[in-house]
């Protein structure tokens, strides 16, 4: 019985990123209005992640605005799962980490970029390397005694 449990357990565990992978975007924005403070984080970067696949593809088919405003939601949603984070004290390192990937992979973006198309997506790093600074700052903080 104990071995049924744990093989239902791991498989919702493995369904549970599929499920997830099959809502939109839209979808998970508003799921992330409304989920409590402590899930908050996780569906913003999951949402900035999103995103941030959907600009690098909107770039290399030359839809240059709808990239801009794909990056626009990579920062508006990082900064709203750090938020959150620093909220709840929870996920921090997470969310640190993924902004930290997140402004990894829009370097690489920016490299392929036309000169004129660069200065939004350094904007856009720049704003998600203050991101990772204020997470860093909040995990390694001294608490007053």
């Amino acid at each position: 019985m104990r071995s049924l449990a744990i093989w239902m357990f791991l498989f919702a565990l493995a369904s549970a990123p599929a499920a997830a992978k099959d809502e939109s975007v839209d979808e998970l924005k508003s799921r992330a209005q409304n989920a409590l403070p402590q899930d908050r984080p996780g569906l913003c970067v999951q949402i900035a992640q999103l995103q941030l696949h959907s600009a690098d593809k909107l770039y290399i088919d030359g839809k240059v605005e709808q990239a801009r405003t794909a990056v626009e939601d990579v920062v508006a949603y990082s900064e709203k799962a750090r938020d959150s984070a620093k909220e709840t004290k929870k996920h921090l390192k997470n969310v640190e980490i993924a902004v930290r990937k997140m402004a990894e992979k829009l370097k690489d973006i920016k490299r392929t970029l036309a000169f004129e198309d660069q200065p939004p997506v350094e904007h856009a790093i720049e704003r998600l390397e203050d991101v990772r600074t204020s997470l860093l700052k909040e995990m390694f903080k001294k608490e007053k005694k």
